[in-house]
């Protein structure tokens, strides 16, 4: 299984980015993809999630209403569009996949598998 997350880049504040994660190696459509973000110092944490089956998204509090993730199945491809971009949102951006259970929707360890990341910086 691989995921190959891209997209990343500079950027300043009050702008825009699409990240992109490509995925191989597994039914794409029957697992949930998720983004991840860890900022330099700081622990990974949840950023938003969109199941596999139901169409459901998740986000983080930090997020709502400036992120949106997004699928296509056909293309085996997740994706987050990031508007409104935050100097406090430049961090590693990492996807991941995984069939989590509702509880742990939101948690690192209900994914299995983990993309490479890419780098947002979002200058103030």
């Amino acid at each position: 299984v691989q995921l190959q997350a891209s997209g990343g880049g500079l950027v300043q504040a009050g702008g825009s980015l699409r990240l992109s994660c490509a995925s191989s190696g597994l039914t794409f459509s029957q697992y949930t993809i998720a983004w991840f973000r860890q900022a330099p110092g700081k622990e990974r944490e949840f950023v938003a999630s969109f199941r596999g089956s139901g169409g459901i998204s998740y986000y983080a509090h930090s997020v709502k209403g400036r992120f949106a993730i997004s699928r296509d199945n056909a293309k085996n491809t997740g994706y987050l569009q990031m508007n409104s971009l935050k100097f406090e949102d430049t961090a590693v951006y990492f996807c991941a996949a995984g069939r989590p259970i509702l509880n742990s929707i939101r948690q690192i360890d209900g994914y299995r598998h983990w993309g490479q990341g890419t780098l947002v910086t979002v200058s103030s």
